[in-house]
């Protein structure tokens, strides 16, 4: 699905979803079956398709597409450099790489820009994607360790603040009520590293207390291999990423 960007209206302060999209003709939202007719009346164009798709889709708008373009691809592992071989010389790329809690406007998008766009078009974008959250422009070969990090990194939050919570119910606490302390300790946390700009084995020392609760804990998560296990998490859906972007 191609979808068109009305730059004469401001973000929106709730970030909107395909369905959303489809349906809000009152909010300025136009919908076509035709790809190339979005072209024709949008300047800045999100390309959101699965990524096997998207060379059928680029092959019916390339003879749309004008200098005057801009055409941002969210499709995994679909490298910029495919992207511009199957455009008109010329054209001003960039790829897009969020993370679900965009939903939220507490997202982590990751943007790279190709070889013919320059810091207007990049900077363009990181204004739009700001209001879904953090918004970073990297080297492209960022964009799959991103994927290992943060895209599939949501769910290894999920799945600690599931452990957390669970831990809790078996010491007595209603389940309901450990979820949300457990929601509340992991962005409270996220929010001291990202205000402080203290590295987290800081905030972490400052936790403890000699003989505390703290590092007892701590040396129950060390002797299972926290650490070594969320690395290893990271790496392998960072491979997966890089294998993805090969077929």
């Amino acid at each position: 699905m191609v979808l068109p960007v009305p730059l004469c209206r401001p973000f929106l302060s709730k970030p909107l979803t395909v369905s959303h999209l489809l349906g809000r003709q009152d909010l300025g939202c136009r919908t076509t079956h035709c790809n190339s007719e979005v072209l024709q009346r949008c300047t800045l164009v999100f390309l959101a398709t699965k990524p096997h798709l998207l060379p059928g889709v680029l092959q019916e708008i390339a003879p749309a597409v004008t200098r005057d373009h801009i055409i941002v691809s969210v499709a995994a592992g679909v490298t910029l450099q495919t992207l511009q071989q199957l455009l008109p010389a010329g054209t001003k790329v960039l790829r897009v790489m969020p993370n679900l809690p965009c939903v939220v406007q507490e997202g982590a998008v990751v943007v790279a820009r190709g070889s013919c766009a320059g810091e207007q078009e990049a900077a363009l974008l990181r204004s739009l994607l700001s209001a879904c959250g953090l918004c970073e422009e990297t080297p492209e070969s960022y964009i799959d360790i991103h994927t290992g990090l943060s895209g599939s990194g949501v769910a290894y939050v999920y799945l600690f603040a599931e452990a957390l919570a669970d831990g809790a119910v078996k010491m007595g606490m209603p389940s309901a009520l450990a979820n949300k302390i457990a929601a509340q300790t992991l962005l409270g946390a996220a929010k001291m590293i990202l205000e402080t700009g203290e590295h987290p084995a800081k905030l972490r020392s400052n936790v403890c207390t000699p003989g505390g609760t703290t590092i007892h804990a701590l040396h129950e998560l060390e002797k299972g291999a926290l650490r070594a296990t969320v690395m290893n998490a990271v790496e392998a859906a960072t491979m997966r990423a890089r294998e993805l972007g090969k077929r």
